[in-house]
């Protein structure tokens, strides 16, 4: 686990600074025992979208690889790749990552947490059996949070796509 802290200048800096001395002043043990948590990093601007150029730096790629968050946008960013690369091997929407799921053709699944908060039951229920199918043959799923660029991301590509084993010639025509 990792507390990141960024900002363009030497805010993240100060702040830092700050909180430890108020957390000395204070006595807030849980700050001070967990300082070699923090990791801090430069943003060009203190705006969300940037936080995802935030992630994608080395520096703190290195810090925070076992974190959930380094896990969804290494997958986002494989996605996107190999969607400029070779198309056939990613989907995305309901109908096609449905349809990849029926082949079992898929490795990696990304699903935003608002599709399980669906207003029908029947929705709910598709993803969640949609996720248990894709665990169950071997495959891994990612739920990301429609709080986080990655999810806000995602969600702009109708909240589910999938990296693929093998390539689907033609489905569009599903």
């Amino acid at each position: 686990k990792a507390i990141l802290i960024a900002s363009p200048g030497f805010v993240k800096d100060q702040f830092l600074a700050h909180m430890m001395a108020d957390a000395a002043r204070n006595g807030t043990r849980v700050v001070l025992e967990n300082k070699s948590l923090f990791v801090l990093a430069h943003a060009p601007s203190g705006y969300k979208h940037d936080l995802q150029q935030v992630l994608q730096s080395e520096h703190v790629l290195k810090r925070l690889e076992n974190t959930k968050a380094a896990v969804e946008t290494r997958a986002l960013d494989s996605f996107f790749s190999m969607l400029n690369t070779d198309p056939a091997r990613v989907v995305y929407g309901k109908s096609h990552v449905l349809y990849a799921n029926e082949l079992q053709a898929i490795q990696t699944l990304m699903i935003v947490d608002t599709l399980f908060r669906s207003h029908t039951l029947e929705e709910r229920k598709l993803y969640v059996q949609l996720v248990d199918d894709v665990k169950n043959y071997g495959a891994q799923a990612l739920q990301f949070s429609s709080l986080h660029v990655t999810g806000e991301q995602l969600t702009s590509m109708s909240g589910v796509a999938a990296i693929l084993r093998f390539p689907i010639q033609d489905i569009d025509d599903v």
